[in-house]
């Protein structure tokens, strides 16, 4: 198992992408805590997943709660190995001249301060034992604008900033730091956004799937799950300062229509002439 005997905690993970990727990271071996605002459901992820999970209600926008879930994985299983800091929303919409400024930031709160919180107190642990994964959500909306709210944007670049920084700081502890870039997956964050009702998941994968470079594929919680159980893991063991995409291209240009210029025709040259 590729996490056999590790130990990682995990924020906003009693739903979505957080929730994937606790049951992979137990089914390759690992202790889990788990942390979520959402109790009910925190805490029947981590009874189900038995005594490899605990669940800490704690809110992320509270570097003590942050501090609390790091100090919970040391005090039960004996050390950190994996923080991965996974808790966010959406927050903030509207064009720029219309986004209220307690909205702008409450949302930075999350997305923004709960990373660097969550670096901050995973660095205080793994840097005396000199070792450690340190992962952090960020978006393909953190790689390139015009496809998502102001705020939820510029958090989103910002961790992309912030993991690189914190690779460079962190390396010479044997830490590695890296960011996950999802695009739109099929999760209950984007079925709200998409279609109003968070439960509605199958409808946002049809229209995900729709527009997917990747023919009739949609993204969903497990394919991120899986990128970060791969950075998490010893496989990526001289991968740090990375942005792993997982958006089927999307970032690199890929749409639904393919390459343009995909079809033969004799090489175009000056003015007008073409062939060799």
């Amino acid at each position: 198992m590729r996490l056999h005997e590790k130990v990682a905690v995990i924020t906003g993970a009693a739903s979505g992408i957080g929730e994937a990727s606790a049951r992979r990271f137990v089914e390759e071996g690992c202790n889990v805590v788990i942390g979520d605002i959402q109790q009910e459901r925190g805490q029947a992820l981590a009874d189900e997943l038995g005594e490899s999970a605990i669940f800490v209600l704690s809110d992320v926008t509270r570097e003590e709660d942050v501090a609390l879930l790091i100090d919970t994985a040391v005090e039960n299983f004996g050390k950190l190995d994996i923080m991965f800091n996974n808790a966010g929303i959406v927050g903030a919409t509207g064009p720029i001249d219309q986004v209220i400024a307690e909205e702008w930031s409450a949302t930075l709160a999350i997305m923004l301060n709960g990373v660097f919180f969550g670096l901050k107190h995973a660095a205080r642990v793994m840097k005396p034992q000199g070792f450690g994964s340190i992962i952090s959500m960020s978006s393909s909306c953190g790689i390139f604008g015009g496809q998502g709210p102001h705020a939820y944007t510029a958090a989103k670049h910002a961790v992309v900033g912030l993991t690189k920084n914190c690779a460079a700081d962190l390396g010479p502890s044997g830490i590695r730091v890296n960011a996950l870039a999802p695009g739109m997956m099929a999760t209950e964050l984007s079925a709200n956004a998409m279609t109003g009702d968070f439960s509605d998941i199958e409808s946002a994968r049809e229209k995900i799937a729709a527009t997917s470079p990747l023919k009739n594929r949609a993204g969903t919680a497990l394919d991120v799950a899986n990128a970060a159980l791969f950075l998490a893991s010893d496989e990526s063991g001289y991968t740090s300062g990375h942005v792993l995409t997982t958006d089927a291209g999307v970032t690199s240009g890929a749409t639904a229509d393919g390459l343009k210029f995909s079809d033969y025709q004799p090489m175009m040259r000056e003015a007008g002439r073409t062939g060799l």
